[in-house]
């Protein structure tokens, strides 16, 4: 029986609205990378609108800062989407898209299954990851011995 499973917050900064032609290789792709994410083994849920993404979300009054929540089965589900699809190729262009970030923008944390975390919820988690710094309430990958992959990646 599974105790808990893996929720994750990412939050960016976009550098131009959606809509603006520097954005279309991010925005054109949006439904690709989320259908891998729904069919990935282990993917358990993610926050999503009327469109099927979480773009119109507004977490934060500056309209440029979209977040994404989801909820995975385990560490290793959640890494083998991030770092092994072509989530990565994605991720590896961010700096095109996204302005960076001060401080923490991703965090993860254990939920019972079954929960599926509101955006107030995921947001005080990265509060907390902000003001405490890891444990067990809110971790980033290096909190994780069981993650390998981001290291790969990260060191790339």
């Amino acid at each position: 029986m599974v105790m808990h499973q893996l929720a994750q917050l990412n939050v960016g900064r976009l550098r131009y609205p959606l809509d603006d032609p520097r954005m279309a290789d991010f925005v054109n792709n949006l439904e690709r990378v989320n259908g891998i994410a729904d069919r990935s083994e282990g993917f358990v849920w993610r926050l999503k609108d009327d469109s099927g993404n979480a773009t119109s979300i507004r977490a934060f009054e500056n309209p440029l800062i979209i977040v994404n929540v989801s909820v995975w089965e385990s560490v290793a589900s959640l890494e083998r989407y991030v770092w092994q699809t072509v989530h990565k190729r994605f991720y590896g262009r961010r700096h095109e898209w996204f302005e960076h970030f001060e401080g923490p923008y991703f965090v993860m944390w254990w939920v019972p299954p079954g929960h599926r975390p509101t955006v107030a919820e995921a947001l005080t988690r990265l509060d907390h990851l902000k003001i405490n710094g890891p444990g067990d309430y809110a971790f980033g990958w290096e909190s994780l011995p069981a993650a390998q992959l981001w290291k790969e990646a990260r060191y790339a």
